[in-house]
């Protein structure tokens, strides 16, 4: 039975089938007309006349048959409309496809033009719609190799399989130029294309042919400036990328791996991006799976000539530096935010054979290569010592970095321009450097060298205890100063070295102030008297909320930034290394599903973080809380489930650290402005190796209702107990009611309420209809996603999808396997645990609590 909501497009593919053709192919004496379209031998595609949104003029396009929103993706007349229902389209006596008003026959509208078709016996000619979406001419006697074709003139789509570049042989330039409007298909102003000056060719947007945004060069495993797609793996990368530099051509193509999916990118004119979009069936819309310029950073050169963009820098801080060696090139541009100038040598005359070198610069967009040179033949040494012979350049990187190693050299001969900094991903970049600048880096280096070859005989001769200890310290100054050597100011995780500093208040009183690690600090060190202002002395009409560790304040400091401040308790359970651990990890964490940290205090017995301004909160005021409860319809459920799901992706996979949270829970989920999702709370977390998998612990760490089974038993946490918590998360977004709430006679949570309706194919009773409403518009989506969420809550660690593949599932229409039996947790005793249910908590008794499984009935 047909849904209502689809019936306008039952309506169009009843007036397709009443009116239209459904050949795949136009021939002399079968031209095209206006009411008429061609539809692809496996109905991907459809050509034919229409009119955008509010026009009445008419066009010749190709279009998706299956999305059931019309999305255009090829013009042939987008700058030479109809104005009327009279157009044709046929071949002509020449052999060309060509485009007209049949009121006005002897004006072509728009024609292929091809001239070299004159060869082939007129009658043989065809124009066909492929089954990717390419339009093309040939003959019938040459049905590989077409005469023209549509993807060789690309309006502001680029699909699958289609390439975008230069053939250098012919000239022709494959790019995307943007509508102009989403009611008017005419050459907008923005385009996308593969710029060949100089020998390194980049990716770039332009609007009016000025950069907007740079891909940079591609390296082996991506655009260097596009490090979150070059993951392999990514789930949100779905496509498999093709790309190709030889003496012919230079061109990417996009493969979309799974064929049931539907992906384009595109060049957009109302947000002036690129964009990477998927059509998902179940919701009805397209969805965008990467833009950019999204930040500051990415716009081109915004911080000019030898300068560097880094956006993980505290807030308050500029976000542009100059690199090493240079200076601002206007100081008061600078000290007011803008760095468009650049930055000049510190020292003119010193960076010719004066004993100059390169310093390292680590995660990073590659420079603008249009000045640039590439010799494939070179390795590390041999580019280094390229680059030093000759006094004009500038800085060397690899060519390819596929495989880990250093492949090809490209060199640079003029300003450095738009280069920027990563969290994580992009490559290393040797800049060159005066020899004064080359000495003040390798002397952190030597300077460590010279104190260990000093201590170690001292140490040999000490206590045990002292030596231990004395090595440890120095063993720690020697990985600070390599780290300021590379370029990275981010705290060490695990630095105990502290400094005690005098600051003066306003008043003019001395107050001690502790620092973390402050010769690594990445972030800003804020004195007391500054929070007490910011906070008007912790008033409780700041007073936004409490936890577990203490209370967290509005603020607002005096540049108008508003901040909210964590003021741990001095009996919270968070000691020290806790604090540090929060400070470490988010000051190393950049995601746009992380809540960002602005910076701390410590001071006295003060210890305070301070966050970003989240007006909405928690997700569990929202979530439990019947008032508010009404404000997440599931358009908005579904979102948040998902910018949690990536973040925690990041944080498992796609950060420079593998980081386990250990307290995913929805008051640990804060909602910015427009309810989007950031996570929080990193007191409990955990560094991982790059290759470990799990660790055990005995003091376990976490929240009722949330923690795996191994977890809490046994101490044994992984990626795979925080996908449970994200399990039992997104069952509660689902239900609005928490784990812990009671369900049934037998089970205490909300897991095997669940698990018994998956059982009975009664699961769907589940769902908080009372604010979802009574619609059944979005069933087989939330169906979807209590699948998930048993998925992730299975009784066995290893059965449990990844972060990853769980965005994957979230965001495409696949198959899922059944769930096996899920991991609950029954009563014993009227005393269920020996800590309270609403906090966080340290070690955990279990002496009163079984953790166990049932299987669905």
């Amino acid at each position: 039975m047909l849904r209502k909501k689809n019936f306008p497009s039952f309506l169009f593919v009843f007036f397709l089938l009443r009116y239209c053709t459904s050949t795949s192919i136009i021939t002399p004496d079968k031209p095209l007309s206006d009411g008429s379209v061609l539809i692809s031998a496996e109905e991907n595609f459809v050509l034919g006349f229409f009119s955008p949104k509010n026009s009445s003029r008419r066009y010749v396009g190709i279009w998706y048959n299956k999305v059931t929103i019309q999305t255009v993706v090829w013009v042939a007349n987008r700058d030479n409309p109809i104005s009327n229902t009279s157009g044709v389209l046929s071949l002509d006596n020449t052999g060309n496809l060509v485009l007209f008003d049949s009121q006005m026959p002897d004006v072509v509208v728009w024609s292929t033009n091809v001239s070299n078709v004159s060869s082939v016996v007129k009658s043989n000619y065809s124009a066909e719609l492929l089954d990717t979406g390419n339009f093309v001419l040939h003959g019938h006697d040459s049905k590989e190799d077409f005469l023209w074709q549509s993807f060789d003139y690309p309006t502001d789509t680029l699909v699958s399989d289609m390439k975008l570049g230069v053939d250098r042989r012919s000239g022709l330039n494959r790019f995307l130029t943007a509508w102009k409007s989403p009611d008017d298909p005419g050459t907008g102003s923005y385009s996308i294309r593969i710029d060949i000056n100089g020998s390194v060719p980049q990716l770039f947007l332009y609007q009016n042919g000025d950069p907007v945004w740079r891909g940079g060069p591609w390296n082996g495993l991506g655009w260097t400036g596009v490090p979150e797609l070059a993951i392999v793996g990514s789930p949100r990368y779905i496509f498999n990328v093709t790309y190709v530099d030889n003496p012919d051509e230079v061109y990417l193509v996009d493969h979309v791996r799974n064929t049931s999916i539907i992906a384009r990118m595109i060049a957009n004119e109302t947000t002036g991006k690129l964009q990477r979009l998927t059509w998902r069936p179940a919701e009805q819309k397209w969805v965008n799976l990467y833009s950019a310029p999204e930040e500051r950073c990415d716009s081109f050169s915004c911080c000019g000539a030898f300068g560097d963009c880094n956006m993980y820098d505290d807030v308050g801080e500029f976000v542009c530096k100059c690199l090493p060696g240079f200076k601002p090139k206007s100081q008061d541009d600078w000290d007011s935010r803008e760095g468009k100038q650049g930055c000049v040598l510190k020292r003119e005359g010193q960076m010719c054979r004066n004993g100059e070198g390169f310093v390292t610069k680590t995660s990073v967009k590659l420079p603008d290569t249009t000045k640039a040179r590439r010799d494939m033949n070179l390795g590390m040494e041999a580019c280094a010592d390229l680059c030093l012979k000759d006094c004009s350049c500038t800085g060397y990187s690899a060519a390819n970095v596929s495989g880990g190693g250093f492949n090809g050299c490209i060199t640079w001969y003029d300003k450095l321009v738009d280069l920027r900094e990563f969290s994580s991903g992009g490559q290393d970049f040797y800049i060159r450097v005066d020899s004064v600048e080359l000495a003040n880096y390798s002397r952190k280096s030597k300077r460590s060298d010279g104190y260990i070859k000093v201590l170690v005989p001292v140490v040999s001769a000490a206590l045990f205890f002292l030596a231990f200890l004395t090595y440890w310290l120095m063993k720690k100054m020697r990985g600070i100063a390599q780290r300021r050597q590379e370029g990275i100011t981010l705290f060490s995780s695990k630095a105990t070295n502290r400094e005690r500093s005098v600051h003066r208040s306003s008043k003019g009183e001395e107050s001690e102030v502790d620092k973390i690690g402050t010769n690594t600090v990445d972030v800003k060190l804020y004195p007391l008297s500054i929070i007490v202002a910011a906070t008007e002395n912790f008033s409780v009409a700041n007073k936004v909320g409490e936890g577990g560790f203490g209370s967290v304040y509005k603020g607002k400091l005096h540049n108008g930034q508003d901040i909210a401040v964590k003021r741990l308790s001095n009996t919270s359970g968070q000691g020290t290394e806790e604090f540090r651990n929060e400070v470490t990890l988010i000051a190393r964490l950049q995601h746009k599903n992380l809540v960002r940290l602005f910076g701390y205090c410590i001071q006295k017995d003060e210890k305070m973080l301070i966050y970003e301004y989240l007006p909405n909160k928690g997700l569990d005021g929202f979530l439990f809380d019947n008032e508010k409860r009404h404000m997440l319809d599931w358009r908005r459920r579904y979102d948040i489930t998902v910018g949690i799901a990536r973040g925690m992706v990041y944080l498992h996979h796609d950060s420079r650290l593998r980081i386990i949270h250990r307290d995913l829970k929805a008051s640990n989920v804060l909602l910015d402005a427009d309810l989007n999702p950031k996570i929080s709370d990193f007191g409990m977390a955990r560094i991982f190796g790059g290759d470990q998998i799990e660790e055990t612990t005995r003091r376990v760490v976490g929240t009722y209702g949330y923690m795996s089974p191994e977890y809490a038993m046994e101490g044994l946490f992984s990626i795979k107990s925080d996908v449970f918590s994200f399990g039992i998360l997104l069952l509660e977004i689902i239900v609005g009611r928490k784990n812990s709430s009671y369900y049934a006679e037998n089970s205490l949570n909300l897991i095997g309420h669940v698990w018994g309706l998956w059982g009975e194919s009664r699961v769907m009773e589940i769902v908080d209809l009372e604010s979802l409403g009574k619609s059944h518009e979005h069933d087989s989506q939330i169906y979807r996603c209590i699948h998930i969420g048993l998925l992730c809550v299975q009784e066995s660690a290893a059965a449990r999808p990844s972060m990853s593949e769980v965005v994957f599932m979230l965001c495409n229409e696949i198959s899922l396997p059944p769930p096996d039996q899920a991991a609950f947790i029954f009563k014993t005793s009227d005393k269920v645990l020996t800590y309270p249910r609403s906090s966080s908590v340290g070690v955990v008794s279990v002496n009163d609590v079984t953790i166990s499984t049932v299987e669905g009935r």
